[in-house]
């Protein structure tokens, strides 16, 4: 009776239970990988070192040359893909030659056990060791594919000094991704993990007299490579007869160090691996020929305008179409630390000054507030305890959207900011993602001049979405981010309304010299300048793309050079000029068909529809059931008495006439006596006429609304609350009174000047023609 049987069959199955239960290692735990960037063209833009100092890049086996992968098979281990992970002959043969006869130490590891001495540090320079890598290839089989086992194998061999991996090494020593390989790169790469500190690439002749030498070609690694190239042909006779291949086989194969790897659009590339840090290939939505062209325009711009305290600029080009960033200048200089040069200039948070204001006017727009050619007040005005300045320190009087747009007129824009309903701007800005946002009340109106913060990539998200008809999208920065479904912030027809209303600066009153612009293509542009000079921004649609330039200092310090229209509007022109003539075929997206826009005529003078006596009018857009609807009032036909001269009621003993009259505010009619400019005024109405009601109301401008008045308590009945109005074209006189008792009178543009008392009240201003207007007011007193 045979009684080892039982037991062999035990063992059997203790083996065959005992292999099933093998735990799975992970591949690649606790492996730190360097991350590779490309732009959109391949180009290699950088290679990081790991966090472990090497040079080690995960590449799929898929995106691996297949003469690469065979010829590493070739020479590291032919029957890899027949053996359970151990190959019991070459174990054998590599056993007798090390221990029995004691002569030249010989391997006889396969890949997956090279693989386990790599991956688990094993030592099997022993006995010891050499079981426990054998233990741990047979692990590594256990669970996973051969496939998997190579991959894993060419992404974490050495192949000279800290560069390891197939994917680290290519693009090192050939500049060139593995999957574009040549069979001598190939051949070269497959036989340096044997023996990588003899074999590395650009290891000099020199060296083998223990000195320098001046070439970087090895001539082990030559070596090694023709007799791999012979190898390879025995197995691939069909190739002898290719003259590359002949060629390739006689000369030297040159090959890179790391000295060579690139360094590109650093910025960028800094914004890319902040963003996917656990990403280790990213090929990004950059056009390197664009990106050259914003770094040279750049450095020229720089370079002309230092004598003026320039010394640091950015600049960040969308392409609106797939909103990829194209180009991208993070400072004048990376390498700077005068400019604080590392820092990404679009990724920090600035004051905006007026480039937020096409975004006031497209809500405006949509809530039936204005269009295109809508008459606004560029006057002095209060609002609350706010009293807005123009830049330039002159208020233009009646100005029509466009213009006091274009122009950047600040009391236009606040005044229709503090007519926004849902959404008001600060709404607007927290729909399109603008971080770092206090509440609204934190910044109140003074938002719309740039009272706030925004980064140069939020805006130029804005400006995009303008250009996108509407719909706001994010950025994309690597081209395997999917483009954001649109999100609706403004209608189609505001957007393009509002860009066609930017389009007109280009030709305002001379202020932009035509030769910043070489080229004709159209652009929509709007500049900012913040408080103190600190930021001069110029924000551009043309064609397809939206370009953003700055110019100032990271550190905040102001120059009163810095003025948007002056100092970064130039830049971002030149740039243009360089971006078009790398794309000439760039022309402006056409609209999308259906947009409910119409064409109409309107009073140049007051931008209502024109009436009967209106004597010049201008076409402009509406959208309809949107745009306010409004008749012209400033053209009035009125009686005039032929003998007094003096307006009537109709016709009198003596005859009268009808003449037409221009009917301004008084705070309008202020402006043009002060330019110098006459208006067709209305004469006043003769004694005893009876009095209309038509024309505008008087308007109170002092005391200003929601303000509390403090009067020091041994000033009281001394000091003076101002009263004030604006009145309509035809009305002369304005009658104060505190609730029912009768103040005063004021003329056109006078003050009445009030010597109030502690408490709380009504102020009526009632003009001469019977039309009244009241505000509360609130009187207090300190010691």
């Amino acid at each position: 009776m045979n009684t080892g049987r039982p037991w062999a069959a035990f063992a059997a199955v203790v083996i065959v239970l005992g292999y099933a239960l093998i735990p799975r290692p992970a591949l690649y735990r606790g492996v730190r990988f360097s991350q590779a960037v490309y732009a959109a063209n391949g180009t290699l833009l950088r290679l990081t070192l790991s966090s472990d100092e090497r040079y080690r890049l995960r590449v799929p086996l898929g995106a691996i040359s297949p003469r690469l992968v065979e010829a590493t098979l070739t020479y590291e281990d032919q029957w890899f893909r027949f053996h359970p992970g151990v190959n019991p002959v070459s174990l054998g043969r590599a056993f007798w030659q090390t221990y029995i006869r004691g002569s030249r130490r010989m391997g006889g590891s396969t890949i997956t056990m090279q693989l386990a001495r790599l991956r688990f540090g094993v030592r099997s320079n022993t006995l010891g060791g050499k079981l426990v890598q054998i233990l741990r290839a047979l692990q590594l089989e256990r669970h996973y594919s051969k496939d998997e086992i190579l991959e894993a194998y060419l992404a974490l061999a050495p192949y000279g000094g800290n560069v390891e991996g197939v994917g680290a090494a290519s693009l090192i020593y050939f500049q060139k991704s593995p999957d574009r390989l040549t069979l001598a790169e190939s051949l070269a790469l497959s036989v340096i993990p044997q023996n990588p500190t003899r074999h590395r690439p650009g290891l000099r002749p020199a060296a083998r007299l223990g000195g320098e030498g001046d070439t970087d070609i090895n001539p082990w690694l030559e070596d090694a490579r023709r007799a791999q190239l012979t190898r390879w042909l025995v197995g691939h006779p069909e190739e002898r007869e290719r003259k590359s291949l002949e060629k390739s086989g006689k000369l030297p194969l040159l090959a890179h160090s790391r000295k060579g790897l690139p360094f590109l659009a650093p910025h960028f590339v800094d914004w890319v691996l902040n963003t996917f840090p656990d990403e280790n290939i990213l090929t990004t939505t950059l056009e390197p020929d664009l990106q050259a062209a914003l770094e040279r325009t750049g450095r020229q711009y720089r370079a002309t305008h230092r004598r003026v305290g320039v010394d640091n600029l950015s600049a960040l080009l969308v392409d609106t179409r797939d909103m990829g960033v194209k180009a991208m200048l993070g400072s004048a200089d990376y390498n700077d630390p005068y400019i604080q040069g590392q820092v990404i200039g679009p990724l920090a948070r600035r004051s905006p000054g007026s480039a937020l204001k096409p975004f006031i006017y497209a809500l405006a727009l949509d809530q039936g507030l204005i269009h295109p050619h809508t008459v606004l007040k560029d006057a002095p005005a209060a609002f609350g305890d706010y009293d807005p300045e123009n830049f330039d320190g002159v208020f233009k009087g009646p100005v029509s959207a466009t213009e006091a747009l274009v122009n950047s007129r600040n009391v236009p824009a606040i005044y229709l900011a503090s007519r926004l309903k849902e959404p008001t701007l600060y709404q607007l800005l927290k729909q399109a993602e603008v971080k770092g946002l206090r509440e609204e009340a934190h910044y109140g109106l003074a938002l719309v001049l740039g009272g706030g913060e925004i980064t140069m990539a939020e805006l130029t998200a804005m400006y995009a979405m303008l250009a996108n008809e509407g719909e706001w999208r994010p950025l994309r920065l690597t081209t395997r981010q999917p483009l954001a479904a649109g999100r609706r912030l403004v209608s189609a027809e505001a957007a393009v309304l509002t860009l066609g209303m930017l389009r007109a600066n280009s030709g305002m009153g001379g202020e932009y010299r035509s030769d910043w612009v070489r080229n004709p293509l159209p652009v929509s542009w709007k500049t900012g300048t913040s408080h103190g000079f600190k930021d001069a921004w110029t924000v551009g649609v043309a064609g397809p793309y939206v370009l953003a330039v700055w110019v100032g200092h990271f550190d905040g310090q102001g120059n009163p050079a810095f003025v948007g229209r002056e100092m970064a509007a130039p830049l971002m022109f030149s740039m243009l000029d360089s971006i078009r003539a790398l794309r000439p075929d760039m022309a402006p997206l056409p609209a999308s068909p259906g947009l409910k826009l119409v064409r109409v005529k309107v009073c140049a003078a007051s931008g209502g529809l024109p009436g009967p006596h209106c004597p010049v009018v201008v076409p402009t857009w509406f959208i309809p059931g949107v745009s306010p609807i409004e008749l012209d009032t400033v053209y009035r036909e009125v009686w005039i008495d032929r003998t007094t001269g003096l307006r009537s009621c109709g016709q009198t003993a003596h005859g009268a006439r009808r003449e037409v009259y221009e009917f301004w505010p008084s705070d309008m009619l202020a402006i043009f006596r002060k330019a110098g400019i006459p208006r067709r005024v209305p004469p006043p109405y003769m004694a005893g006429c009876h009095l209309s009601a038509m024309g505008a109301p008087p308007e109170i401008t002092s005391p200003r609304e929601g303000v509390v008045y403090t009067l020091p308590s041994r000033q009281v009945g001394v000091m003076a609350v101002p009263l004030s109005a604006v009145m309509d074209g035809d009305a002369h006189i304005t009658y104060w009174f505190v609730d029912n008792d009768y103040l005063g009178r004021s003329g056109r543009g006078e003050t009445f000047f009030w010597k109030a008392q502690p408490g709380r009240y009504v102020i009526r201003a009632l003009d001469d023609q019977g039309r009244h207007d009241a505000r509360e007011v609130i009187v207090t007193t300190i010691e």
